[in-house]
């Protein structure tokens, strides 16, 4: 009950804070397992797009989060047991097993999943980072499961990095088209082919002037 009522503050906060809207541009939302992977700018992203699903799907959608920043303290219980968040390890050396068993193990229990495929929040001016291999091999692994591209637009404007007062900008989360790993598609270009279905996803670049 705790856990429903924090969520439900949450989602509530978030709509106050971002005025965020979802735009279904290339799928609709089904409650089957996806992997939804999106871009990264600020570590309220997978609460945004948590917030815009169906409420039917949001309980079944898993965020994957950074151990090193989720994994302790008031985010810990935060992370775990409102959003469900499965807590990764980013640094290999401190990893006790094999991160895409425990995420492909969520898929086949029926859930859906947030993944980051940069691997860190961007900060350069760059739209997007390059991908790292983890969602090539997810989809290696469950080569059924759909990838959804997801571009959240403009929470980093709403809350920039070291700022505690957030600008009233309107976000948006727009879900395109799914895409599946091709047979015999190798890493590299099944990364690049994935980035810029999200990057097909980008509103124009707004003008600084």
């Amino acid at each position: 009950m705790i856990e429903r009522m924090l969520a439900a503050c949450v989602t509530a906060t978030a709509r106050i804070l971002t005025g965020v809207r979802g735009e279904w541009a290339g799928c609709m939302p089904e409650p089957r397992p996806r992997i939804y992977f999106a871009n990264h700018r600020s570590h309220g992203d997978f609460v945004l797009i948590w917030t815009v699903l169906p409420p039917r799907l949001r309980r079944q959608t898993r965020p994957v989060a950074a151990a090193d920043y989720w994994g302790s303290g008031l985010r810990h219980f935060i992370g775990e047991r409102v959003f469900d968040a499965l807590l990764v390890a980013r640094d290999g050396t401190s990893r006790d097993n094999d991160p895409v068993a425990a995420l492909a193990a969520a898929l086949d229990a029926g859930a859906s999943l947030i993944l980051f495929p940069e691997g860190t929040r961007n900060t350069t001016p760059e739209r997007l980072l390059p991908f790292k291999s983890g969602l090539y091999r997810l989809a290696s692994a469950r080569p059924d499961v759909e990838l959804v591209p997801v571009w959240i637009d403009n929470l980093n404007r709403v809350l920039p990095k070291g700022e505690f007062v957030p600008v009233p900008l309107l976000c948006t989360v727009t879900f395109g088209a799914p895409l599946a790993l091709q047979p015999g598609e190798r890493n590299v270009p099944f990364r690049e082919r994935s980035r810029q279905a999200l990057l097909d996803l980008a509103p124009a670049e707004r003008s600084e002037a």
